[in-house]
């Protein structure tokens, strides 16, 4: 079967010798919509970033839509894959949102009547299509992370890896979002502390812990399993 996502014996170590990745593997099927969770340091956050490329591979294979992730094939891969950071103004940097959901599209070369088409398509998926002429560091975090997500899908990825999408969100603007990304079709990797999104949007749970693997099935069974969750610093709700 092609799977969208393919991690192979992925083992990864930042500069000052900490190993953030040991051996992962990792196969998520087209469509599927799976949840990382774990502890800080775990290194949810460094396996979303090899997804596109932003951090090389050491050991190991990625493979995305059938593409290995190399060099060569960083601007086919994060056309790919969207990826979108915890914080949103690590994404938003531009004058207006018009701009920051245009900068993908101009970047991959389409033309002028293209990239308008790209950006009200992907403002209008995230109901965002009044604020095409608004300062994108005006808005609200809710506002900035549909922002964010808009940004990601005006190049039209197949698979969308995100980290943290519900983090400092207030109860309305997290309701708002889970509704947003229930909407989407694309293939999702979403990593976060967030259990109550897991059980309503996620239907598989993989659990990260120390660099490594350890946990991946139905998310109702993984959140099931108080000790399981209570042994890798999980919140049982």
């Amino acid at each position: 079967m092609h799977h969208t996502i393919e991690v192979a014996a992925l083992s990864f170590a930042y500069p000052d010798g900490h190993r953030a990745l040991q051996d992962i593997s990792l196969h998520i099927a087209p469509g599927e919509k799976v949840a990382l969770l774990g502890p800080n340091g775990a290194g949810k956050s460094t396996l979303l970033l090899h997804l596109n490329g932003i951090l090389r591979t050491q050991a190991g294979q990625v493979k995305v839509c059938g593409l290995e992730v190399t060099e060569k094939t960083l601007g086919q891969v994060r056309a790919a894959v969207g990826l979108v950071f915890q914080n949103p103004d690590d994404q938003l940097f531009s004058p207006t949102v018009f701009d920051d959901v245009a900068f993908g599209p101009i970047y991959q070369g389409l033309s002028a009547a293209d990239v308008r088409r790209r950006v009200d398509e992907a403002l209008a998926a995230v109901h965002m299509s009044d604020y095409k002429a608004r300062v994108s560091h005006h808005l609200s975090t809710g506002e900035k992370k549909r922002i964010a997500i808009a940004t990601v899908l005006s190049m039209g990825p197949e698979i969308l890896a995100l980290d943290e999408p519900t983090a400092g969100l207030d109860p309305r603007a997290r309701r708002g979002l889970l509704r947003l990304l229930a909407e989407l079709p694309q293939t999702m990797l979403v990593a976060t502390h967030d259990i109550r999104m897991v059980l309503e949007l996620l239907p598989r749970t993989v659990i990260m812990d120390r660099g490594v693997i350890v946990a991946d099935g139905p998310s109702a069974e993984i959140l099931a399993d108080a000790a399981l969750l209570a042994e890798h610093g999980l919140e049982v709700y």
